[in-house]
């Protein structure tokens, strides 16, 4: 998408260039700061294209206020607010809400952007407590962002704040201001979480662990310490390598648990990789009736849940499946034989909850912004009683679609079967370089399909898009976000097979630990969500 070109804004341009030539006051004055409980013209179709739209003030430290206007092209109706500026700009769009309660409020807009700029953000300010504010991520598709404030102090000044760069353009429409934040100030979200599968082994092969200073650590305190609360751990029946097994999951949630943190427990039903490509039996199930399958998704369920529990560390939150958009334990649990995959699944929660009746089911899907797939399966899922508490998704930009697919759908699953969801796998590269022989996943076309650059800051950016995008689900039920495998560095013999010691890795560049074991930026992002 190309940035804005409305004849009004090429006109502002041009005037804007000479009377900052001249060393006067660029721009026309501010409207009036707007003064009520609500936003007035939240959809900027007041007046069309304009300067000023009414009820909104722009300024600008660097006297650009006309790179602020509105023009043709609204998400829902006509018009639309752009930042846009043919030279580097400052400049913010905002509006004073005043007569508030004491609470709870949220800022809520449609935004997109061509990225780039040194920030671009909506913000709360001026409500009582510290300024508050959510990044408007690089999209060319319309998505939802939100940011929750406390209000104090009777009022609240809700703001959409560019500091760009010649030619950087952003987008927003359809502003709400409402009562009753779904979040904890500052947009909190509940499950600020990472999946280390693959972290034991890493340790036990000689990986180590360093803050962004230097200094070793312990990877899961060094998780802890910036905001990490909750850890995710596959298990495998019998993997050839001898690890993601019951006796290596109860020694890393022992580990997990003393941190304070929660534990998420997703069990493949296979000897190894269960994703939508493949979902192979364990060997031992290979020549079971299905009735015997059904009861060995129990017993294998049961079985490591309880001994968790029986060594005082059970799990909080269980997949009964991993990625499993065309089932599981292939060919019989298969999504064409969905009377067969209800029954596993229902086995499968039904162990769970008999150990514990308050550990939470997730249901969990690749493609998470493919909506009309995962309502065709919801629906049967749920037309056929399967017990559930969790919608969860995988949602790599690289792979599944944009921001704005991944809002749309966790928006309708969360409503239409009331229940909340979260992103249970997402990551992204900081780099197009390798650290040992495998070839990497992410590679320079997959850093185009994603849309941020393949450096520290755009994979920390991508992270905070996505929890934008799960703070953003209404009535509080966007939970939180899972990290896949930050920890999976490119430690020799912790590769990809584990039938083969000598397999490279292909993740490290998505690890959240550069090539010299460092702390990455997007580390930090779990603490400040």
């Amino acid at each position: 998408m190309s940035g804005p070109s409305h004849p009004l804004r090429t006109a502002a341009a041009a005037l804007g260039a000479v009377l900052l030539a001249a060393g006067l006051v660029v721009g026309p004055a501010p409207s009036p700061v707007h003064a009520a409980a609500t936003i007035t013209n939240p959809g900027f179709e007041s007046s069309g294209a304009s300067q000023n739209p009414p009820g909104w003030s722009e300024s600008s430290s660097s006297g650009q206020q006309s790179a602020s206007f509105t023009e043709a092209g609204g998400r829902s109706g006509n018009y639309r607010l752009s930042h846009w500026a043919s030279g580097a700009y400052r400049v913010e769009t905002h509006q004073q809400l005043t007569g508030l309660g004491a609470g709870s409020y949220t800022l809520r807009a449609w935004v997109r952007s061509g990225g780039g700029q040194v920030a671009a953000y909506l913000a709360l300010r001026g409500c009582g407590g510290a300024e508050q504010r959510v990044g408007i991520p690089t999209t060319s598709s319309w998505t939802q962002v939100s940011v929750t404030a406390q209000v104090t102090g009777g009022q609240c000044t809700a703001a959409v704040v560019s500091d760009a760069r010649a030619g950087n353009w952003i987008n927003v429409d359809d502003v709400e201001f409402t009562g009753g934040g779904t979040g904890n100030p500052g947009g909190s979200v509940p499950i600020r979480g990472v999946d280390i599968s693959t972290l034991l082994k890493s340790q036990d092969r000689g990986g180590v662990y360093r803050d962004a200073a230097g200094t070793q650590r312990d990877p899961l305190q060094l998780l802890t310490a910036n905001g990490v609360n909750y850890a995710r751990l596959k298990v495998w029946v019998n993997p050839a390598d001898g690890y993601n097994n019951r006796a290596r999951v109860l020694t890393m949630a022992s580990r997990i648990k003393a941190q304070g943190m929660r534990l998420l427990v997703d069990f493949h039903y296979s000897d190894s990789w269960a994703d939508p490509g493949k979902q192979n039996k364990p060997a031992a199930w290979s020549g079971y009736s299905f009735t015997q399958l059904r009861d060995a998704v129990y017993n294998h369920t049961y079985d490591v849940l309880n001994a968790l529990k029986a060594q005082g560390t059970t799990a909080d939150m269980v997949q009964v499946g991993n990625e499993i958009n065309d089932g599981m334990l292939w060919p019989d649990g298969r999504s064409d034989n969905w009377a067969n995959l209800a029954v596993l699944l229902t086995a499968g929660s039904n162990a769970v909850k008999a150990v514990n009746s308050s550990t939470q089911v997730m249901l969990h899907l690749a493609e998470g912004g493919n909506n009309s797939q995962h309502r065709w399966w919801f629906d049967q899922a749920t037309s056929r009683g399967v017990p559930f508490d969790v919608i969860g998704v995988s949602h790599y930009l690289y792979w599944h679609g944009s921001l704005g697919s991944l809002q749309a759908n966790l928006n309708d699953l969360a409503s239409r079967y009331g229940r909340p969801v979260l992103v249970a796998e997402t990551a992204y590269g900081f780099t197009l370089n390798a650290d040992d022989s495998e070839p990497n996943i992410f590679n320079s076309s997959l850093q185009q399909a994603g849309g941020y650059p393949a450096t520290p800051q755009g994979q920390a950016d991508a992270l905070r898009a996505v929890f934008d995008v799960v703070r953003s689900v209404p009535n509080g039920r966007g939970l939180g976000v899972f990290y896949w495998e930050p920890t999976w560095t490119a430690v020799p013999g912790n590769g990809w097979d584990p039938t083969n010691p000598s397999s490279g890795n292909g993740w490290e560049n998505q690890a959240l630990f550069d090539y010299g074991d460092r702390a990455l930026p997007g580390l930090a992002v779990f603490g400040s969500i």
